[in-house]
This record gives C-alpha cells, sequence and structure tokens, in this order.
C-alpha cells in the first residue's frame, strides 16, 4: 500500500532542510532562553501542530491553491512578522519588568504561539509540496504515502528543534534566579523576534 524503500532518501533530504541554523532553530532557541524548558516542550508541540495542518493540506489537495496564488502565502507571511514583532514586544516588556512573573502567564500561550509561528510559516506547505510528491515511489495509495512521509518530517523537526529548545531551557533555568539574568535572556529572545521578523520582510522585499 505505501513505499517504505524511500525512506533512507527521505530523511537524507529532511536533515539536509532542518541541520543548517535557520528560523524555526532560532525560535525554538529564543522560546528556550525566555520560557525554559516546558515553554520548549509546549511550543514545539504547537509548530507540529501548524506543520500537521500543512502536511493535511497538502495531501487533500489544498497546496494548489497556494501554489497558483502565490500573493496569499505572502500574506501569511507578513502576518508572520507582524506577530514575531509582537512577541518581540511582549518580551521586551517581560524584561523590563522583574521577570518574575512566568508562573503566571496561562499554560497555553507557549502551545498557541507555536502553532501561529507555523501556520504563519508557509515555507511548511512550499515544502511538502516540492518534497513529498517527489517521494511516492511504488505506493499504491499516494494520499497515504504522503502523509506518512509527513508525519515523518513533523517528528523529526520536534525532536530536533524540540531538543534545541530544551537545552537553552536548561540554560534558562540555571539563571532563573537571577533578575538580571534572566532579563539579559529575555533580551536575546527579543532580539531573535525582531530579526527573524526582518529576515521575513526582507524575503518579501527582495521577491
Amino acid at each position: 500500500m505505501v513505499d517504505l524503500t524511500v525512506l533512507p532518501g527521505y530523511v537524507a533530504v529532511i536533515m539536509l532542510f532542518l541541520g543548517p541554523p535557520g528560523p524555526d532553530m532560532a525560535y525554538m532557541l529564543a522560546v528556550g532562553l525566555e520560557g525554559g524548558r516546558r515553554a520548549a516542550v509546549k511550543a514545539i508541540l504547537g509548530i507540529a501542530t501548524g506543520m500537521s495542518v500543512y502536511a493535511a493540506a497538502v495531501v487533500a489537495g489544498v497546496g494548489r491553491i497556494a501554489r497558483s496564488h502565490p500573493s496569499v502565502l505572502d500574506t501569511i507571511r507578513i502576518l508572520g512578522a507582524v506577530y514575531l514583532l509582537w512577541l518581540a514586544f511582549v518580551t521586551l516588556r517581560h524584561a523590563r519588568r522583574a521577570i518574575s512573573a512566568h508562573g503566571a502567564v496561562p499554560a497555553g500561550r507557549w502551545y498557541l504561539r507555536g502553532v501561529l509561528v507555523s501556520i504563519t510559516n508557509p515555507k511548511i506547505i512550499l515544502f511538502f509540496l516540492a518534497v513529498l510528491p517527489q517521494f511516492i515511489g511504488r505506493a499504491e495509495n499516494p494520499g497515504s504515502q504522503m502523509a506518512i512521509l509527513g508525519a515523518i518530517n513533523i517528528l523529526m523537526e520536534v525532536l530536533l528543534y524540540g531538543g534545541i529548545g530544551v537545552m537553552a531551557g536548561f540554560f534558562q533555568a540555571r539563571l532563573a534566579d537571577s533578575t538580571k539574568a534572566t532579563a539579559v535572556l529575555n533580551y536575546i529572545a527579543c532580539t531573535v523576534y525582531v530579526v527573524l521578523a526582518g529576515v521575513i520582510t526582507g524575503e518579501i522585499l527582495l521577491a
């Protein structure tokens, strides 16, 4: 029903995309520095949810709309840049305060952030559109084949980038008792958000 012989090549392609430092990796690093290990876990699960939506869209054929109307993707990217700037503002505000109110933040915030960051990153759907059809192999059911491949991609990103976020969270936990150090970590996270927003904006303007 599905062709698993394509998996070695597919996994190699995913590692080529995930290995080099990029926006997703930088975002998870920022989350770990700002909110700690639990925040990183919730954020990566949110990212996985957003990726699942795009993977399902490609399998269902909705991706054809995005391919024929690139302006839709640009609109989504602009919204993503605006959202990252808002995250930078919120993080900066936390850094200027005592940074002792993390525990009072609603538990679902980090998960929702991850969902929104993922949903406003149309590069995910472009990756699925470009790569998944190349690894159909001899599968009798292309839809099932692409669904499995999409799930593998999501799992690999969760393990890799989630691990990076958790490691950053360990670093944050060691400095949690120092208000000054926590503020510095939040300033770093704020800078990452601003840089990511700038990169997205620059890509749109130069396209």
